[in-house]
């Protein structure tokens, strides 16, 4: 037991270097971070499980079943960004010709695209004008789509999230 304390107390004197190297050696695979806290803890639980034993076989099963057809992910995707919200849908469609004039914002679809959003049991339909002339919703003209958000909800709200439309396309 003395042996594994004197083990533990050295890791607190090792550099992140020397734990990212144990950490090779104990797990047999090289870390994907530099976090010496994590390293450290990492590398203490390592030494404890080999002197006084593992996970149960049990156990191994259990975390199996629960990791199974797990999406592991480093990163959450981009699309949740602003996820749906519950019996909301939203549909962007798309004009046939594309014409040649691009918006100066990225975010804003061409021309003559329909911009559909259910908010509230409502359907909110607008409609992106040429030559960045704003958008038209219900007979009414907005300049931005924060304006036509407004408008529907009553609140401030970007216009952007309220028709989730992503930085990039």
């Amino acid at each position: 037991m003395q042996d594994i304390a004197t083990q533990l107390a050295a890791l607190d004197d090792m550099t992140t270097g020397d734990l990212a190297d144990l950490y090779k050696e104990l797990h047999g695979q090289p870390c994907r971070t530099r976090h010496r806290a994590y390293l450290i803890r990492k590398n203490a639980w390592r030494i404890q499980a080999n002197a006084e034993g593992d996970l149960s076989e049990r156990a191994r099963r259990r975390a199996a079943e629960l990791a199974d057809d797990a999406d592991v992910r480093v990163m959450a995707p981009k699309a949740m960004i602003c996820p749906p919200q519950t019996g909301e849908t939203v549909t962007v469609t798309r004009p046939v010709s594309r014409g040649p004039a691009k918006p100066s914002d990225p975010r804003i679809p061409p021309p003559g695209t329909a911009l559909v959003r259910e908010y509230k049991g409502r359907t909110i339909r607008a409609v992106v004008l040429k030559d960045d002339q704003g958008f038209e919703c219900d007979g009414e003209r907005f300049r931005t789509l924060t304006a036509l958000a407004k408008k529907v909800t009553g609140s401030h709200m970007n216009g952007f999230r309220f028709f989730r439309l992503g930085a990039k396309r």
